[in-house]
């Protein structure tokens, strides 16, 4: 049984800080406490690990975040992995620091990684884990905020709520994704 976990960012130095490549952190923290490591392949860095006698593919998307849609489609297809079997790691603003709220389909909140998701599937009926990065921007900066990098407090704060998407990811195999939910939704 496999399972496909996608963590979304973007590719390159520039970017491995910042709060719109939490996706990429949390697949980062995940691999690293399962002893594996990435390998670059087309469209995207792909680990694989086991738990608990199911195999879950980690891919880190580096079509960058505008088009995620492209490498969410191909690692569906080529690992012929169903959409619900799937689970992207997604930032957002809407939400506290630190936060996560996992659903199994719904908008995209203007993310722009989630939009072409929606438009390369064709649906917004996918499992979405978003990881709450907060939204201290004045008008006019959420590029840069979105962009930006952890403050120092965000810093210290992080490694256990990154510890509790890992939790959530490792449930949703084990569980579903409805009992994920209402397990991590509150938490």
């Amino acid at each position: 049984m496999k399972y496909l976990i996608i963590g979304l960012g973007n590719p390159g130095d520039e970017y491995k800080n910042t709060r719109h490549n939490i996706g990429y952190t949390v697949l980062d923290t995940l691999a690293k406490k399962s002893s594996t490591s990435f390998s670059d392949k087309r469209y995207g860095f792909v680990a694989d690990i086991k738990h608990r006698g199911k195999t879950m593919i980690l891919v880190k998307p580096t079509t960058f975040m505008n088009l995620s849609g492209k490498a969410v489609d191909y690692y569906i297809k080529k690992e012929k992995v169903p959409v619900e079997k799937t689970l992207i790691v997604v930032d957002d603003i809407a939400l506290p620091f630190g936060s996560i709220r996992i659903r199994n389909k719904g908008g995209s909140a203007g993310h722009n990684g989630l939009e072409h998701i929606e438009y390369t599937l064709g649906t917004n009926v996918y499992n979405r884990l978003r990881f709450g990065i907060g939204n201290d921007f004045n008008k006019g900066g959420q590029v840069d905020y979105v962009l930006g990098e952890w403050t120092e407090e965000e810093k210290l704060l992080l490694p256990a709520r990154i510890e509790l998407a890992i939790e959530a990811i490792l449930s949703f195999p084990i569980l579903g994704i409805e009992r994920t939910m209402n397990f991590y939704n509150n938490k």
